[in-house]
């Protein structure tokens, strides 16, 4: 089975993002039945297409029992296995939902994900921002103007300029989006060339 390190490091005061690791989230779980006690499961995760890193999961009555080799840096390999708490709460409407308690020593938060580290851990303990709050504020924008393009069904990106008018949607709201779009667009453009100098005040 392959490491879930994969030379990745578990990095303390410096905020890198939930996208840079590998999350274990306990609603796959559930739907996969895999917290019903004497389960077993491998939990792999995918990088175009190929495998990158796996860990082995069993389930006890309460836990799951998380497997995996584990480095740091260019330290040598580790064999992980330690215990994962896990409680049910009841939904609003009907059934329960999982929860995974940080299994960090004075954490405990119960949590949907964990990730990836020398110990799976919650984006607290780990110090992981949001890949949103990495953004600076054109990005965001552009970001906005890019869903308002998937409603289009235009090409992604603000760079490829604008499309038709989708079939089947109502000139009216068709205007309406294109404006906001282009409006988004033009703030955005402003401040990736502020960025890069281009444009003087």
């Amino acid at each position: 089975m392959g490491g879930q390190g994969s030379g990745r490091h578990w990095r303390y005061g410096t905020k890198t993002t939930t996208d840079d690791h590998n999350a274990l989230d306990v609603r796959r779980l559930q739907r996969n039945s895999v917290l019903n006690p004497g389960q077993s499961y491998t939990w792999s995760w995918f990088r175009n297409g190929q495998k990158i890193s796996s860990i082995g999961i069993r389930s006890t009555s309460g836990s799951i029992i998380l497997s995996y080799r584990s480095k740091t840096g260019e330290g040598e390999w580790q064999d992980m296995e330690y215990p994962v708490t896990f409680e049910w709460t009841n939904c609003h409407y009907g059934g329960q939902r999982a929860w995974l308690r940080c299994p960090v020593v004075g954490c405990g938060r119960r949590v949907a994900v964990l990730y990836s580290g020398r110990v799976f851990a919650c984006r607290h303990c780990h110090n992981l921002a949001y890949k949103s709050q990495r953004e600076c504020e054109h990005d965001r924008i552009a970001r906005k103007a890019d869903k308002i393009r998937s409603k289009l069904r235009w090409q992604p990106g603000i760079l490829n300029g604008n499309g038709w008018k989708p079939k089947g949607m109502r000139w009216q709201t068709f205007e309406k989006l294109r404006t906001e779009h282009d409006a988004l667009v033009s703030i955005a453009l402003r401040g990736i060339t502020e960025k890069l100098g281009l444009f003087k005040r």
